[in-house]
C-alpha cells in the first residue's frame, strides 16, 4: 500500500513546490484548495492545473465563504487595498486564522483517507509578518491535530510537514527546480491578474526570489 499526503494546494509558488517535494519523497498526492472568499479565482484556476500535472486521483475544492463574510483582510474585504509595498508589522494581507483552519481540514481529511502527513508551504523566512506562519504555531497545530483526532489518539500520528519552513523564497525556487516543479502554472500575485501586477509584496518577493536563484520566472507580467 502506498502512503499517502494531503497537500495545502493553493495554486501559488511554495504550495506546488510541495506537491514536487511531497511526490519525490514517495507519497501518493491528495491536494486539497480552499476557495476561501479571496479576491480572486485565479488561485483556485492554476491549483487545479497543478493537480492535473501531477495526475492526482482526487483533488478537494473546498468552498470557505465565512473568510470572505468576516473579512479583516485585504486578501477578502474589498474595503482594504491590496497594498503595493510591504508592509511593518503583521500586513493586511494576513487572512484571520486562515492556516489554523486550513490545517484543522486539511487534517480531518488525511484522518479519513489514512494519509500520515498533510504538506503546507509555509516558510518562517520569507513570510511577510503571518503569525500562522512560524514554527512555533506548527508544532502546536501539529500537537493540536494528534490530541483530538482518532488517528492520534490511536498510534496512527499526523505529520504537519512544512519542508520550506527555514527556506528562503531563493532556497525554495532552486529545490524546486531540480524537481521539475511547474513554476509556469503557478501564481502568486494578490490582484490575480492574468498577467501578474509585478508590484505587490507577493510578486516582488516572488520575482526577487527567481533573480536571486539565477533562474527567469516562467509566469507573465504587466
Amino acid at each position: 500500500m502506498s502512503k499517502k499526503a494531503v497537500i495545502v494546494l493553493s495554486g501559488g509558488l511554495d504550495s506546488t513546490t510541495c506537491m514536487g517535494i511531497a511526490k519525490d519523497a514517495g507519497y501518493e498526492l491528495y491536494p486539497i484548495t480552499f476557495h476561501y472568499g479571496q479576491r480572486h479565482n485565479r488561485e483556485v484556476e492554476q491549483a487545479v492545473k497543478v493537480a492535473e500535472f501531477y495526475g492526482v486521483a482526487d483533488h478537494r475544492i473546498v468552498d470557505l465563504d465565512f473568510l470572505k463574510q468576516i473579512g479583516g483582510s485585504a486578501l477578502t474585504d474589498e474595503k482594504i487595498d491590496v497594498p503595493e509595498t510591504a508592509e511593518e508589522g503583521i500586513p493586511s494581507t494576513y487572512v484571520p486564522a486562515r492556516n489554523m483552519i486550513f490545517l484543522s481540514l486539511a487534517s480531518a481529511y488525511a484522518e479519513v483517507i489514512g494519509a500520515e502527513a498533510v504538506y503546507t508551504g509555509v516558510s518562517a523566512v520569507d513570510y511577510s509578518g503571518y503569525p500562522d506562519c512560524r514554527p512555533e504555531f506548527i508544532a502546536s497545530m501539529e500537537s493540536t491535530v494528534n490530541l483530538a483526532t482518532k488517528a492520534g489518539v490511536t498510534g496512527a500520528r499526523i505529520q504537519i510537514a512544512t519542508p520550506l519552513i527555514d527556506k528562503t523564497k531563493k532556497e525554495t525556487i532552486e529545490w524546486g527546480l531540480t524537481l521539475g516543479v511547474p513554476y509556469e502554472l503557478t501564481t502568486s500575485c494578490y490582484n490575480g491578474l492574468e498577467e501578474a501586477c509585478g508590484v505587490c509584496d507577493s510578486c516582488q518577493l516572488r520575482l526577487k526570489g527567481f533573480r536571486e536563484a539565477g533562474s527567469e520566472d516562467p509566469i507573465i507580467y504587466r
